[in-house]
């Protein structure tokens, strides 16, 4: 017959000792990510470097406040791009009334984008409130490139979902004015998108830069859209 020994005092001691070292070995959840502010800067001489100028073939200048620390790759990306003139002479291909205008295809189809690779996600807590600027994408949520969007009212539905780097601080108005349609029958374009640190003056009313001759859209060309 086999007996069971007592747990001695010792092994009680070694136990007990031995408690602790367990515990730390178990996961330590993360402290959770500071949240954003939604609070943006609107002084034009603040900050010229992250301050992006559209100026429209409509007339008008619209001033975005770029915020790096809502979504840093996505706000390098579009600067990069500005700063390429890539955005000069792209329409707004599809602009919903009540919603949003969409523009940063150079194919004006909304299936185009930059050479440079996709963005991965930066999707933050900021909501979609009017004049927020986000990134257009696929169902992919690691698909973004250059094309963004501006919404005209707040669409909560999109929050969390798209990620927002940006919000318009001046010629809102202008934004409002931008030709309807998917694509508009006379869409408006800009003509030059550059950042207020380059301080460069608006085209002359009428121009229309030279990347803008591009083809016929179609409405079938729209309805294969690879972009949200």
């Amino acid at each position: 017959m086999k007996f069971r020994l007592p747990l001695t005092a010792t092994m009680i001691g070694l136990a007990l000792v031995a408690a602790p070292a367990l515990a730390k070995k178990k996961d330590v959840p993360a402290p959770a990510a500071p949240a954003l502010s939604s609070v943006v800067d609107t002084d034009m001489s603040h900050d010229p470097q992250n301050i992006l100028l559209l100026d429209l073939s409509d007339g008008g200048r619209v001033a975005i406040r770029l915020m790096p620390e809502w979504a840093p790759h996505h706000v390098e990306r579009i600067k990069s791009l500005a700063e390429q003139g890539f955005y000069n002479g792209v329409i707004f291909h599809r602009v919903i009334d009540g919603f949003m205008a969409q523009t940063g295809d150079p194919t004006g189809t909304g299936q185009g984008g930059s050479q440079l690779p996709d963005l991965q996600a930066e999707f933050n807590s900021l909501p979609h409130l009017r004049g927020t600027v986000s990134m257009a994408r696929t169902n992919d949520p690691n698909s973004a490139n250059s094309q963004f969007f501006i919404v005209f009212y707040p669409r909560f539905s999109l929050d969390h979902k798209y990620t927002v780097f940006g919000r318009v601080i001046s010629g809102m108005q202008y934004v409002d004015a931008i030709q309807r349609g998917e694509p508009p029958q006379n869409p408006t374009r800009i003509v030059q998108a550059t950042l207020a640190s380059d301080h460069k003056a608006p085209p002359a009313p009428g121009t229309v830069a030279a990347s803008a001759t591009a083809a016929p859209i179609t409405a079938d060309q729209l309805s294969n859209s690879t972009s949200d």
